[in-house]
């Protein structure tokens, strides 16, 4: 018992999201991703260096 309120909730907020008609800010979407690119590169990079001085 009580998870009614919960499931109800939860079910609100899936039907929100299918059906709602939220619009996308595509700049935003596309500077978020060149962001986590950017940090993802860094990554390798300092993985590269990492594995060279291994070697």
């Amino acid at each position: 018992m009580g998870r009614g309120r919960a499931k109800a909730k939860q079910t609100k907020v899936a039907r929100d999201l299918k059906y709602g008609s939220n619009e996308t800010d595509l700049s935003a979407l596309a500077k978020e991703l060149q962001a986590n690119q950017s940090k993802d590169e860094e990554i390798d990079s300092a993985w590269n260096d990492l594995n060279r001085d291994e070697i």
